[in-house]
This record gives structure tokens, C-alpha cells and sequence, in this order.
């Protein structure tokens, strides 16, 4: 069954650019024009994955990113002209899944569609099947036929990124793993030095992880390599 892709941007040149290269994939494209409409659209159609423009008027991408993570998880690509970091940062905060910077070339808004599609979708069926048994940690007890985490019996939803790097650390307690390898097992692609997605992706972890964030008690950084997770024998201490 074909995925269905919204398209948020108040440019119609870039609507029809994106929507000609994503159609020949053969994926079902739905438009809008701003945040209000997009939301609107959103109640009208079952969406697989969003790719929004942050710069538009009546209500901006960051805006619409807020208000559509209350209730859905669906993947979302932020587009900006703005080259800065702070851009990026502030989106993946607010919980987008990648970002592309204006001007872009569609083979790498494409190129990103297909891999976010497959990480939230392809992956979450691969994982169901065989039931893999519960990983628990201290208090923390992983899921994996909900990607889903139990903290103290609290049951704390997960996005398919926080899964898959709480995935990777809980089940090797101790191991450190590099910048690198995280990026590249959890993103599924050649790690660039891209250390601001993993740093807002990993603080956004240790909210839901940590009683106190700041002084983490599971996740742990290992300064001038990555992260590791506690071994067992350290949270009885």
C-alpha cells in the first residue's frame, strides 16, 4: 500500500517540485499552503510522513511541529532557508525527525523520505516479528512489541529514534558506543560529524529516562568518545 506524504509549504513551486519527484515513486501527496491548513488536512487523511517548510504564514512549521506532537508520531522532515544551526536544533527539540536546507536538490528530500519511511514503518514490522522478550535495566523495562518503555511500571511512549538508540544501549550495559556507530545504526546512514542530532536526540531521551537529566543515572557521557549505559552492578551501589 502506497504511503501518503504531506507537503507543507506557502512556495507552490516547491509543492509541485517535491510532488513531481514523489509521485514517480508512487507516493500519494497531499498539500497545503500553511500550519492552519496542514492541521486541517491532517483530520482529512491517514498521513505516513510530513515534510514542512518552518518560514510560512498564519502558522509556521515550528508551530505546526508543536501542536502535531500532542497527539501523532508520524515522521517529519523540517525544509528552512536558513543555513544556522539553531534552526536545526530548535526542531529536532521540538521532536522533527530530519531537517533540509533551502535550496535543496529533490533527490535528497526523496533520498530522506525513503529513509524515515522505512525506519518508522519497515523497521517497526521487522521488529514484531519474532516477539523478542522484554530488556530491563534497574527500574527501566524496554518493550519491543510496543517500542515502548515501562519506568516504575509508568508506561512512557517513544519515538521510533528513541526506541531504537534505548534499544542499543540497554542492551549492552556498559559498552560505550561512539558518535559513529550510533548514527549510523540508529540513523541508517554515513556519519558526517553530525553531533547536534545526536546531543538533542539524547537529551530528549534522558527526559524521559532519567529522574534528574542533568545528573543522569542511566545514560552516560563518555566525553571525547559517546555514550554508554549504566551496568547493572552500578545502579545497586
Amino acid at each position: 500500500m502506497p504511503h501518503t506524504i504531506l507537503i507543507v509549504d506557502d512556495e507552490p513551486e516547491i509543492i509541485e517540485m517535491l510532488q513531481l519527484f514523489l509521485e514517480r515513486e508512487s507516493y500519494t501527496i497531499v498539500a497545503a499552503n500553511d500550519g492552519q491548513e496542514a492541521l486541517q488536512r491532517l483530520q482529512e487523511h491517514t498521513i505516513d510522513l510530513a515534510i514542512v517548510d518552518i518560514m510560512m504564514p498564519r502558522m509556521d512549521g515550528l508551530q505546526l511541529l508543536t501542536e502535531l506532537r500532542l497527539t501523532n508520531k508520524l515522521p517529519v522532515i523540517l525544509l528552512s532557508a536558513k543555513s544556522e544551526d539553531s534552526d536545526k536544533i530548535v526542531g529536532l527539540g521540538l521532536g522533527a525527525d530530519d531537517f533540509v536546507a533551502k535550496p535543496f536538490n529533490p533527490l535528497i528530500v526523496l533520498a530522506r523520505v525513503q529513509a524515515q519511511l522505512r525506519r518508522t514503518y519497515t523497521f517497526n514490522e521487522e521488529e514484531a516479528l519474532p516477539s523478542m522478550p522484554p530488556t530491563r535495566v534497574g527500574e527501566l523495562t524496554l518493550d519491543h512489541d510496543s517500542c515502548s518503555l515501562l519506568k516504575r511500571g509508568q508506561l512512557i511512549s517513544l519515538s521510533a529514534i528513541e526506541y531504537k538508540l534505548l534499544h542499543m544501549l540497554m542492551s549492552a550495559p556498559g559498552r560505550v558506543f561512539t558518535k559513529k556507530q550510533i548514527f549510523e545504526q540508529v540513523w541508517g546512514e554515513h556519519y558526517m560529524a553530525d553531533d547536534n542530532t545526536i546531543m538533542v536526540q539524547m537529551s530528549r531521551l534522558r527526559d524521559k529516562v532519567e529522574d534528574t537529566p542533568r545528573n543522569p543515572l542511566y545514560i552516560k557521557t563518555v566525553r571525547g568518545l559517546g555514550y554508554r549505559f549504566a551496568k547493572r552492578d552500578e545502579l545497586h551501589a
